[in-house]
């Protein structure tokens, strides 16, 4: 084993988003107003859910975890991007390195299967209504979503713990603006193929098989819509379920575009402005589609606001 194979690193250097000088303050200014609007939408739903006893339901519970996991992983990437913007060397420790790529994937494949458990807890309540109290238990619910987590988290350590077990060669440049797995892959000296091809796996696996329960979901969904005798109904219906669809469209066709294209026509600077929609502008997103669109989330907030004002000062 040569000399650079033993290289020790202490810190990665992140390249960040852009390297002119004259676009640092702008995107620092845009990025901490989408971070800032993303934390407190999600924080917002997570309370509101919680506080609400209108808000007691399979949908609000699921879309609880869903903010809460919005929040988890625009915070393992915002905080640093943004730091980054304002730092004079855009530097991150090994061990921080590792622990924001850990979480990250813990967050996004997370993501996946809760949202296939929202189609499908979608699914019920329409095409099986009589039935949905007991299909979608509160037991049920917790099953659908403890499993997506200790799943995630196992893949989670398996491709931090492969990737930072390998030799780096002492090259510490990340052409990303947070840790990443494919650009973390480029600076690997060992062979990287088994960890190349673990990550293909199980990111078609989670991509194709999380899509699928959300497409037979909504096609049987739409069946049903189509069925309805009204008008009201099926307007109803579909804008609730639109929502949804928008949301679950834009995110896998980016992270399909992103890790299942093809190596040769892969471009890290094509990877940064897609990774900004899902790490950043979903997120932020989310909170206003699910909820502020939402009547019973407003009427929520109303009266809480309500009640807020009505304490004696």
């Amino acid at each position: 084993m040569n000399k650079q194979n033993l290289t020790v690193l202490t810190e990665f250097i992140l390249m960040g988003i852009t390297d002119l000088p004259e676009l640092q303050a702008p995107f620092f200014g845009l990025f901490l107003i989408i971070y800032t609007v993303s934390v407190v939408g999600n924080l917002g739903v997570i309370i509101l859910t919680k506080m609400d006893s209108r808000l007691q339901t399979p949908m609000y519970f699921f879309l609880r975890h869903l903010a809460f996991i919005d929040l988890g992983y625009s915070t393992a990437v915002g905080p640093k991007m943004l730091v980054n913007f304002v730092a004079n060397q855009n530097t991150i420790p090994y061990n921080w390195c590792a622990t924001q790529l850990a979480f990250f994937l813990l967050f996004i494949i997370s993501e996946f299967f809760i949202l296939s458990a929202m189609a499908y807890d979608r699914y019920v309540a329409i095409c099986n209504p009589l039935l949905y109290t007991i299909v979608i238990s509160q037991r049920v619910c917790w099953v659908l979503v403890v499993i997506p987590y200790v799943y995630s988290a196992f893949l989670s350590v398996i491709i931090t713990k492969k990737i930072f077990m390998s030799s780096f060669c002492g090259h510490n440049v990340i052409r990303h603006f947070y840790c990443d797995s494919l650009p973390l892959l480029t600076l690997l000296c060992s062979s990287s193929r088994d960890i190349e091809l673990i990550i293909l796996i199980f990111s078609a696996f989670n991509l194709v098989s999380s899509l699928l329960v959300v497409l037979v979901s909504y096609i049987l969904i739409l069946m049903a819509i189509l069925r309805m005798n009204s008008a009201e109904g099926r307007h109803k219906t579909f804008s609730t379920c639109g929502s949804h669809l928008t949301v679950v469209l834009v995110l896998y066709t980016t992270l399909f575009f992103m890790y299942l294209q093809p190596q040769i026509n892969h471009s890290f600077d094509t990877d940064k402005i897609v990774s900004v929609f899902y790490t950043l502008i979903i997120p932020m997103l989310n909170p206003m589609i699910y909820s502020l669109r939402n009547k019973e989330v407003k009427g929520a907030l109303h009266r809480i606001w309500k009640n807020w004002h009505a304490l004696p000062m």
